[in-house]
């Protein structure tokens, strides 16, 4: 096959080219120039797809002898996923940005212009298995990214490849240093990669300027003036610009934000808890659309954020009705869908957050 690899300029992906050479297949690696900035280097080991990533991509092309290319995808991240994240915040809701980059970037626009190529498949360094066409945890569930690759449809899922997701990290690292890779040892990129900073805050208060509201309790008092529900994000717990606890004497968190009024609304830990989710915009990663209700996993975040649910489509929405409650649910996350299964849970579906409902 012609396999196209999107070499990011870390180990995963190096060793996943080298695992497609190894194959047989006819490889070409490409990095994608996601930032209007490229000559901004990464800082240790935040933000990711610098001009520095760039090099070691290219590096690791020439040790295998596979032709390597770098693609200007600028505008379509600013587009589809900066421009989003910040509209996203903007009301009130929290995104994740790894989950667009892969729906709108690397398994649309990126897969189609393989495609277009002629090339047969996309590989990527991402930790899932693909058995028999169905998407699954990795082997390393702790490095496991099948929640962020759960947008990807059925059609997407036929032309990937995921060629690290059988084997746990320490193992990848040492087999790049065996192979001779400088990227061996290189740290994981953390946080968003277009923040490398790490100040979500100031990132977005930059885009979006100030809009003033109030942080109110339960009771409707004011407890404090902010620059912008930008700031906040349900089950947040600090920099909320509160003076101590609440009356009981525990800790108060952010339980509701309302963009219309600028209101942030706080409150007790068990305001948190939440029984029953809505996802809009579904996308079943099989193909065809759940058979009635279906006992499965709901995770809503990259990592953790797990529980027990029955879910049905209702009217072109998910439902999910939790057997456990879930807590710092907020709307615009993503919801995924998992059967249990010993040999790796295996995804089902994923929706986004519009209702997320502390009634059971």
């Amino acid at each position: 096959m012609r396999v196209l690899v999107a070499m990011s300029g870390g180990v995963d992906s190096s060793v996943a080219a080298a695992r497609m050479v190894d194959a047989g297949h006819d490889v070409v690696g490409v990095h994608l120039a996601l930032s209007s900035a490229p000559g901004t280097l990464r800082t240790g080991s935040r933000g990711c797809c610098s001009k520095e990533d760039a090099g070691d991509a290219r590096r690791v092309a020439d040790i295998l002898d596979i032709p390597f290319y770098v693609w200007d995808f600028a505008d379509r991240f600013k587009e589809d996923v900066i421009d989003d994240f910040v509209a996203s915040y903007a009301r009130g809701e929290t995104p994740n940005p790894c989950v667009r980059c892969n729906e709108k970037v690397k398994f649309s626009a990126l897969s189609a212009r393989a495609l277009a190529l002629g090339f047969d498949a996309l590989a990527t360094g991402h930790y899932a298995r693909l058995v028999d066409g169905r998407l699954r945890r990795a082997v390393d569930g702790d490095k496991d990214q099948s929640y962020v690759l759960g947008v990807l449809n059925a059609h997407q899922l036929a032309t990937a490849i995921f060629p690290i997701g059988d084997t746990p990290k320490p193992r990848i690292r040492e087999e790049a240093a065996e192979r001779g890779l400088a990227v061996a040892g290189k740290p994981d990129s953390h946080d968003i990669c277009f923040i490398p900073s790490g100040d979500t805050k100031a990132f977005l208060g930059a885009r979006i300027g100030v809009r003033r509201g109030a942080v109110v309790d339960a009771g409707g008092t004011v407890l404090a003036e902010h620059d912008g529900v930008h700031g906040f994000t349900i089950g947040q717990r600090k920099g909320l610009g509160i003076e101590g606890p609440g009356p009981d004497g525990l800790p108060r968190y952010v339980t509701a934000i309302d963009a219309e009024s600028g209101t942030v609304h706080v409150g007790g830990a068990s305001d948190l808890d939440v029984w029953r989710l809505v996802g809009e915009r579904p996308v079943f990663t099989a193909g065809s659309p759940l058979d009635g209700p279906v006992e499965c996993e709901v995770q809503v975040r990259a990592h953790g954020g797990i529980a027990a649910a029955v879910v049905e489509v209702r009217d072109g929405t998910l439902v999910a009705s939790l057997r456990s409650p879930l807590r710092g649910v907020a709307t615009g996350q993503t919801m995924v869908l998992y059967r249990p299964d010993p040999e790796g849970d295996e995804v089902l579906a994923s929706a986004t957050i519009a209702v997320a409902d502390r009634q059971r």
